[in-house]
């Protein structure tokens, strides 16, 4: 499984999901969708706008969880 740790980046960096919504220019309704991880799949251009913005590496945004980890 894929964990979305976009919450953490951006408590990090101090920034709310309506600024990174302002600043990547993707709607806050699916920026919202990818931060409570109910994303099927990210867009390239959408995840280098997100690291962009936050200043950060993909691998800090995305984690890959083994099942048994993620309690499946």
């Amino acid at each position: 499984m894929i964990v979305v740790n976009l919450d953490v980046m951006m408590a990090k960096r101090k920034m709310t999901l309506s600024q990174l919504s302002e600043k990547v220019d993707v709607t806050l309704a699916n920026l919202s969708i990818l931060k409570n991880n109910k994303a099927k799949a990210v867009r390239f251009s959408t995840l280098e706008a997100v690291c962009a913005a936050l200043d950060c590496q993909p691998g800090d945004i995305l984690e890959f969880v083994p099942d048994r980890e993620a309690g499946r």
